[in-house]
């Protein structure tokens, strides 16, 4: 029995500590606004995320923030900022694997 209990705890204690991970939920979205700074951004969905891109283009500094939802696997989010201001987002989806397979078999 308690061995039960502590694995229960455990996997109560994983599935808490991914949902700290990025979670794109609507109730986050919905803050989101163009103009905010990288920073408003980052309070509101978190440090889990990578540095897609990063240049400078016409003298402007242009960085594009990507974050994975992990609840769904196949998607992520590009959010582009210039001059660190939020300029526009957008939802991407990773083809599957099996879906690259058979793109690279039919050429």
């Amino acid at each position: 029995m308690k061995t039960r209990i502590c694995i229960l705890f455990i996997l109560v204690l994983i599935t808490t500590a991914c949902s700290s991970l990025a979670n794109m939920t609507s109730e986050k979205m919905n803050k989101l606004e163009l103009g905010m700074s990288k920073q408003q951004v980052t309070e509101i969905l978190g440090s889990n995320y990578t540095i897609a891109e990063k240049k400078i283009e016409n003298g402007v500094q242009v960085e594009v923030l990507s974050y994975r939802d992990f609840y769904k696997d196949d998607e992520f989010y590009m959010f582009i900022f210039k001059n660190n201001t939020l300029e526009r987002w957008h939802r991407e989806l990773a083809l599957k694997q099996e879906v690259v397979k058979e793109i690279v078999k039919d050429k």
